[in-house]
């Protein structure tokens, strides 16, 4: 294939990524805002306690084969079977582990419904598993558009379901079932839309190699899992379900972009970066476009979302959530960098360098524990505030690395979105000192969104021109010169 070729099924991918993640995450978006006004924030705590387990568990089962699965330069239809029937055989372990240690759970954050809850979202690891191969078939061979498609499908049947839940007064079982019922309703969609199906054969030496590359991400994925649960864990525990529910609506806003973007990138240029995977050169290239344009989208929506935290958060949810309004703004200046972390990430997994991988995990998160160790005693606001220092520090830690690889280090990755950071900080206070005109709340929000998208692009024409004419480039179906 081609570079041209290549960049070509790139974009189409990332495109239909982009829509998967962006309609999919819009309408449980839209979703979980129905819920948030019918439940209270108490109920979306103990929710998200659950969620949390679920989420360890899922990594277990999911990461690490999958990843190996996507990176690897030859991988045969029995490799997709031998994982398969691996994935189900931890499922069944981890269920029985969820089961067994389910009264242990409630009985230590004092929340008897617990108990229950765990039993029945643990069935989700089973299609969750299927689903993580599905979705590595899909991204080994860039057929995003039927993934969009069957997750499109699932969404709106989980919604669904759970609203209609929500409305019939079951609270917390309403949002566990949008969880069941979407990866149950994913998966068989899934079959149907890239028929892929398991053959009945385990072939133990082809996992072996896929296992030498794929432990290490299983571990690192592991490491970061509990590390982006710790905080939920210890607020859950140490404070109220009513302050984790505050906690996770805050995070919700700035986490649902960033995270759509930074999974698009992961499953788009993952493949990609492996086919130039014994090309540096081009890997840079790459690499920088997708940084400096991350950072052009990113920057900005993280800035305007806390600039608007309070009137958003008072019109989306109600008055009774206004207490998520300052987590919405530390999350959002912590969630800005995401993006950022991915591309390093994935630079050293299309290499095969997944041993650099993991010790970047063990050194990120043996920082990280420092620094909330020291932070714990101080309250549950500086906790936070040098989480988001700990997530700028761990992009110069990410970084580092592909500096010997691709000639792209910290320094070089920074000069190059500091032009997009500086911009959105300056847009950012103009959209927030507009709070002060004599405006309804629905109108406010929309003259503080017109003037932001309008002070953000004057300001890139003058300061930083270049990822907006490459996004203009590609608008008008133009190949950019750099990339021909």
């Amino acid at each position: 294939m081609t570079e041209n070729s290549l960049k070509s099924k790139v974009v189409q991918g990332l495109f239909w990524k982009v829509l998967e993640q962006g309609g999919s995450q819009g309408i449980q978006f839209i979703v979980a805002l129905v819920l948030a006004r019918l439940m209270t924030p108490e109920e979306y705590g103990t929710i998200s306690l659950i969620t949390i387990f679920i989420t360890i568990a899922n990594t277990l089962v999911q990461s690490g084969f999958a990843t190996a699965l996507v990176q690897g330069k030859e991988v045969e239809d029995e490799d997709y079977s031998s994982v398969f029937w691996i994935s189900m055989l931890l499922s069944v372990v981890l269920y029985i582990a969820l089961f067994l240690g389910a009264p242990w759970i409630a009985a230590y954050f004092r929340t008897p419904v617990l108990e229950a809850l765990v039993r029945v979202m643990g069935f989700v690891l089973f299609p969750g598993a299927v689903v993580s191969i599905q979705t590595a078939f899909v991204s080994r061979n860039l057929r995003f558009r039927q993934l969009f498609q069957s997750t499109m499908v699932a969404v709106v049947i989980s919604g669904v379901v759970s609203i209609a839940l929500a409305m019939r007064g079951f609270g917390v079982w309403a949002m566990a079932a949008q969880q069941i019922v979407y990866y149950f309703a994913l998966m068989l969609v899934l079959f149907v839309t890239i028929r892929w199906y398991p053959r009945i054969l385990i072939r133990t030496e082809r996992l072996r190699k896929l296992f030498t590359f794929g432990w290490k991400i299983l571990v690192s994925g592991l490491l970061d899992t509990l590390w982006q649960n710790i905080y939920g864990l210890i607020i859950g525990r140490k404070y109220t379900s009513a302050d984790l529910g505050a906690y996770n609506r805050g995070e919700q806003f700035p986490k649902i972009i960033s995270t759509n973007l930074a999974t698009a990138i992961q499953s788009v240029l993952l493949p990609a970066y492996s086919k130039k995977q014994d090309d540096p050169d081009t890997l840079q290239r790459m690499a920088r476009r997708s940084i400096r344009l991350s950072a052009f989208v990113l920057f900005p929506m993280m800035a305007g979302l806390a600039a608007v935290a309070e009137p958003l958060v008072t019109l989306l949810l109600t008055e009774k959530w206004l207490v998520a309004a300052p987590y919405l703004v530390l999350l959002a200046v912590s969630y800005a960098t995401y993006p950022i972390h991915i591309i390093n990430l994935q630079v050293m997994n299309a290499m095969g360098r997944s041993d650099l991988f993991l010790k970047l995990e063990i050194i990120k998160k043996a920082l990280g524990i420092v620094i909330l160790v020291l932070s714990l005693p101080l309250g549950i606001w500086p906790m936070l505030l040098f989480k988001v220092v700990d997530e700028y520090l761990c992009t110069f830690i990410n970084a580092w690395p592909n500096r010997a690889l691709i000639g792209y280090g910290p320094l070089r990755q920074w000069a190059d979105v500091l032009p997009s950071a500086w911009i959105s900080a300056v847009m950012g206070v103009v959209v927030y000192l507009l709070h002060r005109l004599p405006l309804g709340m629905l109108p406010m929000l929309l003259v503080q969104m017109l003037v932001g998208v309008i002070v953000y692009l004057l300001l890139s024409l003058l300061f930083n021109r270049e990822p907006l004419q490459y996004i203009y480039g590609l608008a008008a179906g133009r190949t950019p010169a750099s990339d021909r």
